[in-house]
C-alpha cells in the first residue's frame, strides 16, 4: 500500500501561486497514475487534477488553464503547480496513486492551501 508525503502548501493571495510536491513510496511509482485531490472544510474530497503512467493529464474544470500536474518518476514525485489562485481553491491538498480511477493508498496529511488577502 503506497505512502505519501505532500508538501508546498502556505498562505497565499489571490492571484498568486504554489508549487506543491508529493512523495510517494512503498509502490512502484512509474507504472501507476497519480492523482492530486483536495478536501475544503465542509465538503467532500475532490479530484483536481490526474496524470497517468504514461503522461495522459486529466483536470477538473474548475482548475484548467490554472493548475499543471507532472511527475519525476526517477524521484517517485508528483507535482501541482497552481497559478492565479483563488479563495475557493483553499482546501487541503492530498496525492494518491490510483487504480481504475480510484486511489488505492493510505491518505497522507495533506498540505493545506489558503488563498486570502
Amino acid at each position: 500500500q503506497g505512502q505519501f508525503v505532500e508538501s508546498g502548501g502556505g498562505l497565499v493571495q489571490p492571484g498568486g501561486s504554489l508549487r506543491l510536491s508529493c512523495a510517494a513510496s512503498r509502490f512502484v511509482f512509474s507504472i501507476y497514475a497519480m492523482g492530486w485531490y483536495r478536501q475544503a472544510p465542509g465538503k467532500q474530497r475532490e479530484l483536481v487534477a490526474r496524470i497517468s503512467s504514461g503522461g495522459r493529464i486529466d483536470y477538473a474544470d474548475s482548475v484548467k488553464g490554472r493548475f499543471t500536474i507532472s511527475r519525476d518518476n526517477a524521484k517517485s514525485t508528483v507535482y501541482l503547480q497552481m497559478n492565479s489562485l483563488k479563495p475557493e481553491d483553499t482546501a487541503v491538498y492530498h496525492c494518491n496513486g490510483e487504480v481504475g480511477g480510484r486511489p488505492f493508498g493510505s491518505w497522507g496529511q495533506g498540505t493545506q492551501v489558503t488563498v486570502s488577502s
